[in-house]
């Protein structure tokens, strides 16, 4: 037989003709299938029915694939994905594991395959990324991308006709190709503006809960689809409703987190890639060591890195005196110095605020005789605690004493010395004039963030202010001092570890509240004594 013979031939009474697409030995490439053939007993057929014939094709048990991606194989960093390989294999088994084999294997199997998929985790860590990438790789229809707030409109009704639309094309091929229909791919990015829970905005409109309500329908309804992969991401999960986050909808759920150390050197060979490959990478830049410096950097701002770091190689070839002179591109290197001078421009949004941490010991640490020695070493002591030990992911420690004997410097140096990727401050003088429900939410965004990264210190500076504690009455907030018990013994997410740091003048009023007793350890500061403070 050869390619584009059309062949009759009789089954159950009808009469059918189809025409031979390819020829194909097998184990060999399809770019080197031969144009003819000999037919014999070994040789088998894949049947593909026209749209048009009405004709279903069921039960071919040597199609052993179908042709859900485009390419047989595909490497996540020439796609521009870095440190994301565990997730990305996740989302691949759950769903679209089920999508390889042909309809009628699913069906043997009595399965729905998944409809939805939700990427969250903290900006910038590449959720919008994977899930254009993963659009581009499947051969279903191209990928409707869609922002949030776009679907809104100020017209009654025509919000729900957006969401409607958007479903219209997937529905117009199902109807005809039923399951031979291609995948059609919706990515919803930002998907928290549309898909609050209900009955949480008191708009008056009510919008809000009919766009999840017609989601849920869409996704799930009587008429639910089975040729659509819905890909939501979101900065916050928690905002979500919940019905559309249980099986059916979606159901696959993947945090995209910060990266790891060999996550951000995959991201920094992708970002550095073009520039080694046109020698403008000098021999002296060790990604290795920059992916080790850049602790909790996401992959966004990696990427700033890198630019900043471009930015200091091309104004060495600029004149500022004469910006017409012309620049020669075989000096433009891009060095180790330039690197590290871009780490003192980016700063993560989950790093260590050491700006803030130095305020507070504004002339160092002087050595303030052997009390205050042991009581540091005690501290480091816990920091070691939290590294090593695997079964206290949570430590808490109050430093107690009168004003001015260093508290906030002692907690604010072990900070520092510890060398953990995240640590912030938590003090009163960031939220004067803040009401208290305000004061609240900026605390537990604080510990929120903390959860985010493996290694984590909260220092709680003048806990006694947070409260806003007066002697006089006496008068604090009890819903602040609620919320710290809470977070202070809230234990962080696997594999997460948070120590807790807590410095107060006024010890009495918190063993009052109760506040003392979540603290595991407390550790009193002493005044100086004479022959200290002459040193």
């Amino acid at each position: 037989m050869t390619a584009g013979q059309k062949v009759t031939f009789e089954y159950h009474g009808n009469n059918y003709i189809f025409t031979i697409s390819q020829a194909q030995l097998e184990g060999q490439a399809a770019a080197n299938a031969p144009e003819r053939g000999m037919i014999s007993s070994d040789t088998y057929f894949i049947f593909d029915a026209q749209n048009s014939s009405g004709i279903k094709v069921v039960n071919q048990r040597e199609a052993a694939s179908s042709n859900i991606f485009r390419h047989k194989e595909f490497n996540l960093q020439s796609l521009g994905i870095g440190g994301l390989s565990a997730e990305f294999a996740d989302i691949f088994r759950r769903a679209f594991a089920s999508r390889v084999f042909p309809p009628h294997v699913t069906n043997k199997l009595g399965i729905k395959h998944v409809k939805g998929m939700l990427l969250y985790g903290p900006p910038g860590t590449g959720k919008t990324l994977m899930a254009r990438q993963i659009g581009k790789m499947l051969n279903g229809k191209e990928p409707k991308i869609v922002n949030g707030p776009e679907v809104l409109s100020k017209f009654v009704g025509e919000t729900e006709k957006n969401v409607r639309d958007l479903f219209a094309d997937a529905e117009n091929d199902q109807r005809t190709r039923g399951d031979e229909s291609d995948l059609h791919v919706i990515i919803f990015d930002e998907i928290d503006a549309i898909c609050k829970s209900r009955g949480s905005t008191r708009d008056g409109t009510g919008v809000h809960d009919s766009i999840v309500n017609q989601l849920l329908t869409k996704i799930d309804g009587v008429e639910s689809l089975n040729n659509v992969l819905l890909i939501g991401m979101t900065n916050r999960k928690d905002l979500l409703d919940e019905a559309l986050l249980r099986p059916g909808r979606l159901e696959v759920q993947v945090e995209i987190s910060l990266p790891d150390e060999n996550g951000r050197f995959q991201i920094l060979q992708i970002h550095t890639n073009k520039m080694k490959e046109n020698s403008f990478l000098a021999p002296d830049v060790n990604l290795q060591e920059l992916a080790a410096r850049t602790k909790n950097y996401s992959g966004a701002e990696l990427e700033g890195v890198v630019k900043s770091a471009v930015s200091f190689a091309l104004n060495r070839q600029v004149s500022m005196d004469d910006l017409t002179k012309p620049v020669d591109e075989e000096n433009i290197k891009v060095t180790m110095d330039d690197f590290l001078n871009a780490l003192l421009e980016i700063v993560p949004a989950f790093g260590a605020s050491t700006d803030d941490l130095e305020r507070c010991r504004l002339n160092g640490m002087v050595d303030c005789g052997d009390r205050h020695k042991h009581i540091y070493q005690r501290a480091m002591l816990l920091v070691e605690q939290v590294k090593v030990s695997k079964g206290s992911p949570l430590v808490t420690c109050l430093l107690e004493g009168s004003s001015g004997s260093g508290k906030t410097a002692l907690a604010a140096t072990v900070g520092i010395d510890s060398d953990f990727p995240y640590v912030k401050i938590v003090s009163a003088e960031s939220m004067i004039g803040l009401h208290e429900s305000t004061k609240c939410a900026q605390i537990v965004k604080v510990f929120e963030d903390a959860y985010k990264s493996p290694l984590s210190i909260i220092i709680l500076d003048d806990i006694e202010r947070l409260l806003e504690y007066v002697a006089i009455g006496p008068r604090f907030s009890n819903i602040i001092s609620q919320t710290l018990l809470v977070l202070l013994k809230r234990l962080p997410p696997k594999g997460k570890k948070l120590l807790v740091f807590g410095t107060t003048s006024e010890i009495t009023f918190l063993d009052s509240v109760g506040i003392c007793d979540a603290f595991s350890v407390t550790y009193h500061l002493p005044t100086l004594k004479t022959a200290d403070a002459k040193k």
